[in-house]
Order: structure tokens, then sequence, then C-alpha cells
């Protein structure tokens, strides 16, 4: 085992994801520490961040606003303190979901067709031209939190009021509903992709994290070679925006077997519920091993 020095374990802090974020601490910390790893809790929202000088290294399990969206990453630059995931550009373009799709789109990965809001927008044009059923999404949050699906005509503007409440940037997304499916990034390895089935409407909050129904399927069920094609492009899509580390890439498929990507998770969660833990047992590799694999990436710059 490489010696990683005092390891802080960041969780907690003050985005609306605090509650998921403490449960990827506190499992992260566990792992860790019966790998024989000096790691402490350290929760932004309760000490000061230039407390973290005590440490030599940091686990990023923070998830939202000043985790994951490259404020955290480069105050750790200033301080000289290698961390866990893509470092400040790629963690501020991956958080805000409409320039990941800007990028992408640029170098002809598909998306999803989508609109962005502000108060002023017609909002029957909009509906008229995505179709329904449509998605609303707060552009720069994460697990599903402020996402709307509209299935009637004239619910766009409520469903933008309620993503507007959470951020000023609010994308309207075309529904792909025949198919969710995530992919693991670790290192250069990626990892099974693996196919989600809510028994909710759609993949929310409740049923990421408060529901035991939802079906997780790996082997995801796609042929072999559509599976290595969609996993080539899902590690094309994280590199373009400089991500490194580790992370996830969604995406989601329509009937005739089209695949659209969606978004990346630069600091995925690491909670009983979680996709990346899931991903990894699916290759032999273990929670504890895997939290491992994840500090042992850990670099600046």
């Amino acid at each position: 085992m490489p010696d990683f020095g005092k390891v802080a374990v960041l969780c907690g802090g003050k985005s609306p994801e605090r509650e998921v974020s403490l449960l990827s601490g506190a499992g992260v910390l566990d792992a860790l520490r019966r790998q024989g790893i000096d790691a402490h809790a350290f929760d932004p929202a309760q000490r000061a961040l230039d407390e973290v000088k005590a440490f030599e290294r940091v686990f990023i399990a923070l998830h939202g606003r000043h985790g994951e969206d490259g404020t955290l990453q480069g105050a750790l630059e200033l301080m000289g303190i290698p961390y866990t995931g893509s470092g400040v550009m790629a963690s501020a373009v991956g958080m805000d979901k409409w320039r990941t799709k800007l990028l992408w789109r640029s170098i002809g990965l598909p998306v999803p067709d989508f609109a962005m809001l502000d108060a002023h927008s017609d909002f029957a044009a909009v509906e008229a031209r995505l179709g329904l059923p449509l998605f609303v999404k707060p552009a720069c949050a994460g697990s599903s939190i402020g996402v709307s699906k509209v299935n009637e005509p004239g619910r766009l503007r409520e469903a933008y009021e309620a993503a507007a409440k959470l951020d000023a940037l609010v994308l309207a997304e075309r529904g792909v509903v025949a198919g969710e499916y995530t992919v693991a990034i670790l290192g250069d390895e990626v990892l099974p992709i693996i196919r989600i089935e809510p028994a909710t409407d759609f993949y929310d909050y409740e049923a990421k994290y408060l529901r035991d129904d939802t079906r997780y399927l790996c082997p995801c069920g796609l042929p072999e070679a559509r599976e290595i094609e969609l996993r080539t492009q899902a590690l094309e899509a994280f590199r373009i925006l400089g991500c490194r580390g580790w992370g996830r890439v969604d995406f989601l498929m329509d009937e005739h077997g089209g695949a659209y990507f969606l978004e990346v998770n630069t600091s995925p969660g690491m909670t009983a519920h979680s996709l990346v833990p899931m991903a990894a047992r699916a290759v032999g590799m273990s929670y504890e091993q895997l939290a491992v694999r994840i500090l042992s990436l850990a670099a600046l710059g």
C-alpha cells in the first residue's frame, strides 16, 4: 500500500447535495481506514478551508457547487495539495450542462435537442419544437435536484420557474426515453455500462437515493460491439472536457437504438446506491479497492 500521508475526505459542504455528499464521504472514509490509510473527514461547511493545509492529499466526496464546479479545485491548486478527480477547467465545464453539450456537439457527439430558457422565453414555441415529453433542468445542479418532466402542453413555464429557483441557467431538453445508461471511467479504464430502470417516472432524486426498486443492469443488455462503441465514445466525451482521474458519463437511447450523451459527473456519488462502485464490482473491484485507486489518481494541474 502506498504511503498517502494524512488524507482529508472532503464531504458535506453547502450545496443542495449535502446529504448525499455526507453519505459518500462516510463510505469513502470507512473504506480508506480499512486499508490502513490515515484518513479524516473534513466538512468545508463547518471548518475553514485553509485548515486543509494540514493534509497531504484530498479525496473530494463533495457534490454540486463549491465542491464539483472548479472553485474548490482552484483553492487546492493554490495550496499545492493533490486532489481526486478533474482539474479546475474540466470541473467547471462539466458542472455546466449547457456548455458541456455545446462542446460535445462541436465534435460531433450526439446530444438531445435542447433550448435555453429564461423568463421571457416563448414556452409554447419551445414545447412545439422539442416535443413532449421534455425535461427541464438547472444547468449547474446535480442529483436530479430541480429536474422536472413535462408531459402535458402548457406546463413548461411552471417547470422553468421551479428550476430557476436553483440556477440562473435553465435548459429544456427533448425527452429521450427508451433507455438510460451510465459509463464509469477510472483512470484510462472504461468500466462496463450500466442500464438504469427506475420504477418512478424518471431517474429522479428519490429513485437515485431513497428507493430500493430502481433496477441496475450490468451487463446492460447491449450487443458487445455496440457497448464497445459507446464506451469508446464515452471516454472521448470525458477527455474532450479535460476530465481526469475518475468520473461518469451518462447517455440516453431512443427507440431506434440511437445514443445521446447527456452529462458528465466529475465527482460521482460513492453511496450504497451509487453507480461507479456498482460498475467496479462488475470487474471484480471491491469498494475499498475502488476508493484506494481513486485516491492514487489524485493530482495537481
